[in-house]
């Protein structure tokens, strides 16, 4: 079993939760709930994994912030 880090938000225009898996293509979905969400990413990312079997994926490092100012 390997584990993936997904980016989670939430978009008021459609009253979902978005969800995508960095570096994996087409690993991306949305549900109503965070659970939904979860049982979607977690459907979509098998299918994109058997996809792309054989082929070196992408590491996740990590994540930075950024501080702009507007």
């Amino acid at each position: 079993m390997k584990s993936f880090t997904a980016f989670v938000e939430w978009d008021p225009e459609t009253n979902l939760y978005t969800g995508l898996v960095p570096g994996i293509p087409g690993a991306h979905s949305q549900g109503a709930t965070l659970d939904e969400l979860h049982g979607n990413l977690q459907e979509v990312l098998e299918l994109c994994l058997e996809e792309l079997q054989g082929i070196e994926l992408p590491q996740f490092v990590g994540v930075q912030q950024i501080n702009v100012s507007i």
